[in-house]
C-alpha cells in the first residue's frame, strides 16, 4: 500500500498547529495590554465554541470573512455581558489576526512525523484559514519546508467540505485520486 500512496494532504489548524493554545496566547497579549479587567479564561471559554460555530457557518457560505472576524468576538463579549464598542471589536479582530501567527505551538511530535512522511510522500496543506494568516503560521512554525503545495479556500474559490477545494488541491499538487479498498480479516 505504501507504494501506491504518493501524496498526503493535511489540514493546518487543529491537526498540526495547536489553534487553541496559540489563540489563547494571542488573546493574552491583547487583553494584557488593553483589557486587563476582562478575565481571559472566561473569555476563552466563551470564545472557543462561538468561534467554532462561526467557522461552521463560514464553511458553508452562511457567514462572510468580515462577519466571522466580527461576530466571533461580538458574541463572545455578549456572552460575558461585557459592553464593548464596534470600534474596539474591530481593533481586537485586527490585532488578533496580527498576533496569532507569532505563536508557533504545534501538536506533539509534529515535526518528527512530518520529517518521516516527507521522506516517503509528497505532503500538502488544504486549509479554510485566511491565506495571509496561514502562510505566516506555517513560516513561524517552520512547517513550510515540508509541504509541496498549500491550497487555501480563498485561492480555490470553495471551502472544505466542498469537493471543489479538494479537486483544486489535487490539480495544484499534480496528484490523482483513486479509491483504496482495504480487505480486513473477519
Amino acid at each position: 500500500m505504501k507504494n501506491s500512496i504518493q501524496h498526503i494532504f493535511f489540514d493546518l489548524d487543529h491537526t498540526l498547529w495547536d489553534f487553541e493554545k496559540n489563540s489563547q496566547l494571542a488573546f493574552a497579549r491583547i487583553f494584557d495590554a488593553n483589557y486587563p479587567h476582562i478575565p481571559l479564561d472566561d473569555f476563552i471559554a466563551a470564545y472557543m465554541p462561538i468561534n467554532k460555530a462561526c467557522w461552521q457557518l463560514y464553511q458553508v457560505d452562511q457567514m462572510s470573512h468580515d462577519e466571522l472576524r466580527y461576530q466571533r468576538l461580538k458574541q463572545s463579549f455578549d456572552a460575558l455581558a461585557v459592553a464593548i464598542s464596534d470600534h474596539e471589536i474591530n481593533q481586537i479582530a485586527t490585532d488578533y489576526i496580527h498576533y496569532l501567527p507569532d505563536f508557533n505551538h504545534l501538536f506533539d511530535d509534529a515535526h518528527e512525523v512530518l520529517r518521516y512522511l516527507q521522506s516517503n510522500y509528497h505532503l500538502h496543506i488544504i486549509t479554510n484559514g485566511f491565506a495571509e494568516v496561514q502562510y505566516r503560521k506555517m513560516h513561524q512554525s517552520n512547517l513550510t519546508p515540508y509541504f509541496k503545495t498549500i491550497t487555501n479556500s480563498e485561492l480555490a474559490g470553495a471551502k472544505k467540505p466542498n469537493p471543489i477545494i479538494f479537486e483544486h488541491a489535487l490539480q495544484v499538487a499534480s496528484a490523482t485520486k483513486s479509491i483504496l479498498i482495504l480487505a480486513l480479516p473477519p
